[in-house]
């Protein structure tokens, strides 16, 4: 019997994939350095590789923005190709813009966020912490916005009942922006992993901005 159990937690745990890259299970760390006020609200599809599991995520995010300060919260549920069932991810994170603003076209900024991972096709619970700079480049693009972006940064999964893991990751991505109020975002985020592979997640969305004029 004993035997036969040892036969079913291995087979349990090689067919459950690696978590996917970023804050949210299967999306990218998703940023905008620039910053901005107003409220923004942001639907998204990722698409992580092989080595995270495949499948597709969809989540949502709703950013307050402030003179120099972001506040985002969001959802997100990711069911890999070999799950039975989707692991949802709930969180937020706060974005500091160091440098940057309407006279210059270089940002700058810190991002610090968390997202707690309900536990699912026998995986234990998780809580996922993210730190990241960003640096961003608007380029002035008549009729568009365009930002993209590059962020490098650290991130740590803590497993119920487990240790904690710490591995590196960077994003490259873009926000544009159609007449100020509708937008489009891509993003490519990598996390190196153990063994040498590397999480990769691929995301796109769109967005709403209601830039209302609010100051800190």
């Amino acid at each position: 019997m004993k035997r036969v159990l040892l036969v079913i937690a291995v087979v349990a745990f090689v067919t459950i994939p690696r978590p996917a890259a970023a804050q949210f299970l299967g999306m990218p760390l998703w940023n905008s350095p620039k910053g901005g006020t107003g409220i923004t609200f942001n639907g998204d599809l990722g698409m992580p590789n092989e080595n995270s599991g495949k499948g597709t995520a969809f989540g949502g995010r709703v950013t307050l923005g402030f003179a120099n300060i972001a506040l985002t919260g969001g959802l997100a549920s990711w069911k890999p190709d070999t799950a039975s069932e989707s692991f949802s991810s709930v969180g937020g994170n706060v974005a500091f813009r160091i440098v940057g603003g309407s006279l210059l076209p270089i940002a700058l900024n810190l991002q610090l966020g968390g997202a707690r991972v309900a536990a699912a096709n026998s995986v234990p619970g998780q809580t996922r912490l993210t730190a990241a700079a960003g640096a961003s480049v608007g380029l002035p693009t008549p009729g568009i916005s365009i930002e993209p972006y590059l962020a490098l940064g650290n991130r740590w999964t803590l497993t119920e009942g487990g240790g904690t893991d710490s591995n590196f990751g960077w994003t490259l991505g873009a926000n544009l922006g159609f007449g100020g109020m509708f937008g489009f975002h891509i993003a490519y985020d990598v996390e190196a992993a153990d063994g040498g592979v590397s999480n990769n997640v691929i995301g796109m969305g769109v967005h709403i901005s209601l830039k209302a004029p609010i100051g800190m």
